[in-house]
This record gives structure tokens, sequence and C-alpha cells, in this order.
């Protein structure tokens, strides 16, 4: 994928009527110059945040000619606080933020719609704040994804009534409700229906990876070692499961699921310690939250949006969500075609033949 074409045809739907003008006498942002603000939440529950959503929103706004303040909350809801108050007094007309939980994150989106300042979930619903907008994949269709992978894997393993056990995302994120919706729609039938057998599940806090090994532990002794499959909610949390498996020598054998088609995902998946992970392209997102912030700074109404009912409060907050995708070793060399990861950073040392075998050249 050429990035610098592709966040300019994101912009330029701007331009071409993408978007609807509406009365701007009282939108945010229509008499001062745009100026948006971005917090990300940290840099250890996941990669992306600094390696792809940080560089592709400062891509989007940059080619848009569009002033932007992109700082990381490193999971401390304090200083998540104290950047939306440094972003709102150096005048930032919009504020994007991934909460690190909704009730710290409605607080910070209470603050900007009182300065006048619009606001957009990024990622993941605020439950309860009232953004104006909401840009993220269909997460429930992650979920989905992940659950028929699960199922796919253990098929091809062979396994008779396997035991599954769950390694959920972080109870404060809403997303990784809706991952657990997903999946679950797909395996409780199969656990109902006595194909399968419900295993230990845990939720993972901050969806931290050092916690999650030690939770998956405590699953195998719980479940007597006798796991087949594991649904882990995103690579990280997948890749704890295998650190865990390794020392019984279990990787490979029981099937991992993950989500962001991070790098270590993919190797995982390129070695057969890990099943599937779910790709979400985060370019498309970024492109599609600036061009929603830019809308929202000039008083401009975005057309062809779809709702996702705040739960909280019962509204239907407007938004854009994106298709995630599967992503098995036979398919890897897609996430490589579309320049989310690069051959050389996948493909160092021992995985330059597995990415050769895989077709990735």
């Amino acid at each position: 994928m050429r990035r610098s074409l592709a966040a300019a045809a994101a912009i330029s739907l701007l331009a071409a009527g993408g978007v609807a003008a509406c009365s701007t006498e009282n939108s945010p942002g229509t008499t001062k110059k745009p100026k948006i603000g971005v917090i990300l939440p940290d840099s250890a529950s996941a990669v992306r945040w600094e390696t792809a959503d940080r560089k592709f929103l400062k891509e989007a706004f940059d080619n848009a000619g569009v002033e932007s303040i992109i700082q990381n909350a490193q999971g401390d809801k304090a200083q998540f606080q104290t950047l939306a108050d440094q972003m709102l007094l150096q005048g930032v007309t919009v504020l994007m933020i991934v909460n690190l939980d909704s009730g710290s994150g409605k607080a910070v989106l209470d603050k900007a719609k009182q300065a006048g300042v619009g606001t957009i979930d990024y990622d993941r619903l605020t439950l309860g704040g009232g953004a104006d907008y909401y840009v993220s994949f269909d997460n429930e269709a992650v979920g989905k994804l992940q659950g028929e992978g699960l199922a796919k894997c253990l098929a091809d393993k062979g396994v008779s009534k396997p035991v599954v056990a769950y390694l959920n995302g972080s109870p404060t994120d809403n997303n990784a409700t809706l991952f657990r919706n997903g999946y679950d729609s797909i395996l409780k039938p199969k656990f109902d229906a006595n194909e399968f057998v419900k295993g230990p599940e845990r939720s993972v806090p901050e969806w931290d990876g050092t916690q999650a090994a030690t939770l998956f532990e405590q699953m195998m002794t719980e479940a007597q070692g006798k796991i087949d499959g594991v649904l882990a909610a995103n690579d990280t949390l997948g890749n704890a499961a295998i650190s865990v498996l390794k020392r019984s020598n279990l990787n490979g054998k029981v099937p991992v699921t993950g989500q962001d088609a991070s790098v270590g995902g993919l190797q995982n998946i390129l070695s057969g310690d890990q099943c599937m992970t779910v790709y979400k392209a985060i370019k498309k997102e970024a492109d599609g939250a600036a061009e929603l912030a830019l809308a929202l700074a000039n008083g401009q109404t975005p057309s062809g949006l779809t709702t996702v009912k705040d739960t909280q409060t019962g509204r239907d907050v407007p938004s854009k969500l994106l298709v995630p995708v599967a992503i098995y070793k036979d398919n890897v060399k897609d996430v490589v075609a579309d320049g989310f990861v690069t051959k050389d950073e996948l493909c160092k040392d021992s995985y330059a033949a597995l990415c050769s075998s895989a077709g990735i050249v």
C-alpha cells in the first residue's frame, strides 16, 4: 500500500464533498484555526499505539496542513488528565482520545465539551462519555473471527471435545467486552452442544502480558494441564499463553488466537505457535479519524456514518467502523503486502526461511 497516496486520498474526501456543510454558529473550532489533540493510552498493552497509530495520525494531519499534538498517557490516569488539560490550554479545537477506562475518559470528554472543543473516541468507546464521534473497527466482528479461527484450528488438530480457555482483555476496556461477545457467539453454541468444553477464563488487567502469563499459569493448574485451545484476545495475551505452553512443550500443539497482526504475533503464526490473528488496517482507522476530526474542526457534518449504541446512556453515537481480516499462515504475506509490517522486521534471523516458505518475498 502506498501510504502517502492513501493518506492523500483519505483527506481528499473532504475537498470532494465527503462531508456536507451544516450550521457552524455554535460548532467547535469554527472561529479558530484547526488544531487537533490526540491522547494515546500506553505503549505496553500493544505496540500499535506508537508504531502505527501515532505515525499514521500525524501523517494524515500533516498532509492536510493541520497542526496536531499527539501524546501518550503511558497507562497513567493522572497523566491522561494532565495531557488533556495541557492540550485544552494549548487551544486544540478537537480532542481525540483512546480512554484508559470510561470513568477517567468521561471526565476528560466533559471538560473538553465545557470548553467548546469537539470530541472523538478513537478505537475505544467511552461509555457515558458523549463523544461527538467514534472511530474503530467492528469489534464484535473481530471477536467472531477469533472464535471462528480457534474452531478451525481445533478442527485441524482433530481434537475431540476440546477444552477451550478464555484469556480476555482488560475489564475496563469496552472493546474487550465486544471482542468477548463476538467470540462467545461462535463458541458458546459449541459448549451448549457439548462439542467443546468450556475451560478456565480470566480477564487481564490493562492487557498486561506479564499478568497474562501469571493468570494463564493459574488456568493451567486449575485445568490440571488439560487445555486444548486458548482464545487469547490479542497478540500480547496470546504470546503470554505461548510462553507458558512452551515450558510444557505444548506450544504448537495447543492452538492460540490473537489480534493486531503484530510482528511478534505474525512470527508466532509462522513458527506454528499461534494459529491466527486479526489484522486491523490501522492506517485506514487513522485516516478515518483524521477525516472526522477535520470535519468537526471546520463545523462540517460527515456523511455515510453508522451508529453504535452507548450501553450506559442508550445514545446512538455517530460512528465510522472498519472491517477486520482474519490472518493465518497462508495469508501473513497479505499484511506485508499492505505495508503494515515490513519484510525486514518480520523475517529476521530464523524467521527468514519461514517467511520464504509462506510466500513472503
